[in-house]
């Protein structure tokens, strides 16, 4: 295993969140939050590399559907990566360093021009790191330069570090007034924004830094336990659904027959359109489909189908109401034991369930709103359709379709206060995000006369997009085109992961010994890809903390970026010596420098 400032720091957080992330494995969805950290820290990196549209293409393109809380956050990028880029030296963006046993990127590595006798000294360079936050006190105290110092230079012989630099780019974090609109507040913003100015602090090279990640390395390789570390933190952990429901809820073993990555053996779509495109006809024509259906719209389709509704039993005086929501979820208990034939399972209409949903939590808790119960019940009817949801996609078949009408009731303010309207399914914003995670592809069924597409995400104000990378934006409406546009797309995604790590390295673990000899040496990949980070909150700034490295999954981010070349992690024990090894000193060569001011 190949280590980083973020997975040591992950570990000294919360051990069992380093197990999940790092060993096991355990997916997450899709970031949804506008303010996500990790996708606008990712924005600022590649404003800053390359330009201001290219990195609101980026943030715009890394949702769903875009909100008027995008456009704010678009608004803070606009403003913020001119003012960073103005004060930042021309250099090379995203440097890589690979060790052994250490892997990172340096965001920007500046030539130099120092002097030692009246001659200048070349393969001089600064390390600068951008951070898109407010907790500046954090990043000073962290390993994260020294490390990047000690090991760019003991990769590169005869290369040699002179300063290096944190560059904090302060983030504006306002709420809207009840007493203010939405243009009032976006001005409120600019002015915030105008007063707002990113800055550069140097920090001081110390050796002990480093002597202290590898101690630390030593300290987490030969752990065999990681316990839960509770926090306040917790609540904006990815993982916290794994703390409350165990790790063991979610796991399943598999056989021991390797998989093919090529071949797609399930499909999960979530596809929308106006009434009467061609919605229930094209998931019609998948294989072996059972209809699971909400509005009785059957009446052109020849799939077998369950209709999800109330049922009404009189036994005598007595009359037994079982809710469409239970019935449901007795449906899904049903399929989990696979005892049938089908391949295919559609749901339709998803929006359906969600209010059958709502009538069942409802008659649990005794109200007549959410409303009634504003405290919890709102989290309360979410979580419960989201947790059935899950079942739902977790069934063993090769495609789940869920299908839902359009919605086009909503406008998107834009910068200047024009409107625009948002074309989504129709579903609450927040549990529409929460199921396009859940989603391979979501995609939208076009009617143009006679003529019927099939469209994925083309601009910001469409909600699509998925897990796999679609080039293509406009298909004909035909289950084999799907397919094909499918199975290219996870084609291209698993050459990508292969391109970051192959199969042996996750069976490889490093092997610290007490001796002076390197470390066990991991196999090295051929090309790795970069991962982005989130950064720490800090008590007076609730966001999620930095990880270099990880991602896409728990975010809480900077801007700089460390790489995993291990997407799998290692499952046997770490074997390690009793003594505690002796790590390499870094050391610091003098020389005589003339210091430029910072």
């Amino acid at each position: 295993m190949q280590w980083s400032h973020s997975r040591v720091e992950a570990f000294e957080k919360c051990p069992f969140n380093f197990k999940l992330r790092y060993l096991e494995g355990a997916k997450v969805n899709s970031p949804i939050d506008a303010d996500n950290a990790l996708i606008v820290g990712k924005a600022l990196h590649t404003g800053i590399e390359k330009d201001v549209q290219t990195a609101l293409k980026e943030y715009f393109f890394s949702y769903p559907i875009i909100s008027d809380a995008h456009i704010n956050e678009a608004i803070k990028l606009e403003t913020m990566i001119p003012k960073a880029k103005a004060i930042l030296p021309s250099g090379e963006y995203e440097v890589e360093i690979k060790d052994d046993d250490f892997h990172g990127f340096i965001d920007l590595l500046a030539p130099a021009t120092v002097f030692e006798r009246g001659v200048e000294l070349p393969n001089t360079y600064d390390i600068y790191d951008f951070k898109y936050s407010n907790n500046e006190n954090h990043y000073k105290e962290s390993n994260q330069l020294h490390l990047y110092k000690y090991f760019f230079e003991k990769c590169n012989p005869g290369k040699h570090i002179r300063n290096l630099y944190f560059v904090f780019v302060p983030k504006v974090n306002i709420k809207q007034k009840k007493t203010e609109d939405l243009m009032q507040f976006r001005q409120r913003i600019r002015d915030k924004l105008n007063e707002s100015e990113p800055h550069i602090v140097q920090i001081e090279y110390k050796p002990e830094k480093v002597i202290d990640f590898l101690l630390k390395v030593k300290t987490i390789s030969e752990s065999t336990e990681y316990p839960q570390k509770q926090s306040w933190f917790c609540r904006y952990c990815d993982y916290e659904e794994f703390c409350q429901k165990g790790w063991d809820y979610f796991m399943k073993l598999p056989s021991k027959e390797r998989r093919s990555l090529e071949k797609v053996e399930k499909r999960v779509i979530w596809i929308y359109g106006v009434p009467f495109c061609g919605k229930t006809t094209f998931a019609n024509a998948f294989p072996d489909p059972l209809m699971l259906n909400t509005d009785g719209n059957i009446k052109f389709v020849d799939a077998p189908y369950i209709r999800i509704k109330d049922e009404v039993k009189v036994e005598g005086r007595l009359t037994k109401r079982t809710l469409a929501w239970a019935v449901f979820k007795d449906i899904i208990s049903e399929l989990e034991k696979k005892e049938n034939e089908f391949k295919t399972i559609v749901v339709d209409l998803v929006e359906d369930l969600y209010d059958f949903c709502r009538l069942y939590m409802y008659d649990q808790l005794g109200i007549k709103h959410e409303s009634d119960d504003s405290f919890k019940a709102w989290d309360m009817v979410r979580g419960e359709f989201l947790n059935t949801l899950k079942r739902l996609m977790a069934l063993d078949y090769e495609n789940i379709i869920l299908i839902s009408h359009e919605d086009t009731s909503k406008d998107i303010t834009k910068k200047g206060g024009d409107k625009i309207t948002a074309i989504k399914p129709n579903m609450q914003d927040k549990v529409a995000l929460k199921v396009a995670g859940m989603v391979d592809i979501v995609a939208r069924i076009v009617a143009d006369g006679n003529q019927r597409t099939f469209n994925f995400k083309s601009d910001e104000v469409i909600f699509g997009g998925g897990r796999l990378t679609v080039t293509q934006k406009e298909i004909p409406l035909d289950v084999n085109a799907l397919f094909t546009v499918y199975d290219e797309a996870n084609r291209r995604a698993v050459r990508k992961a292969q391109e970051g790590t192959t199969a042996h390295e996750t069976e490889q673990v490093t092997k610290y010994t007490t001796n002076t000899e390197t470390p066990t040496e991991a196999p090295k990949a051929a090309r790795t890809r970069r991962r982005k980070t989130q950064e720490e909150p800090a008590p007076a700034e609730p966001v999620h903390e930095a990880v270099d490295e990880g991602q896409t999954d728990d975010a809480p981010t900077d801007v700089s970026t460390e790489t995993d070349t291990s997407t799998d992690a290692p499952t046997e024990t770490l074997e390690t010596e009793t003594e505690q090894p002796k790590p390499e000193v870094p050391k610091r060569t003098r020389r005589t420098r003339k210091t430029t001011a910072e």
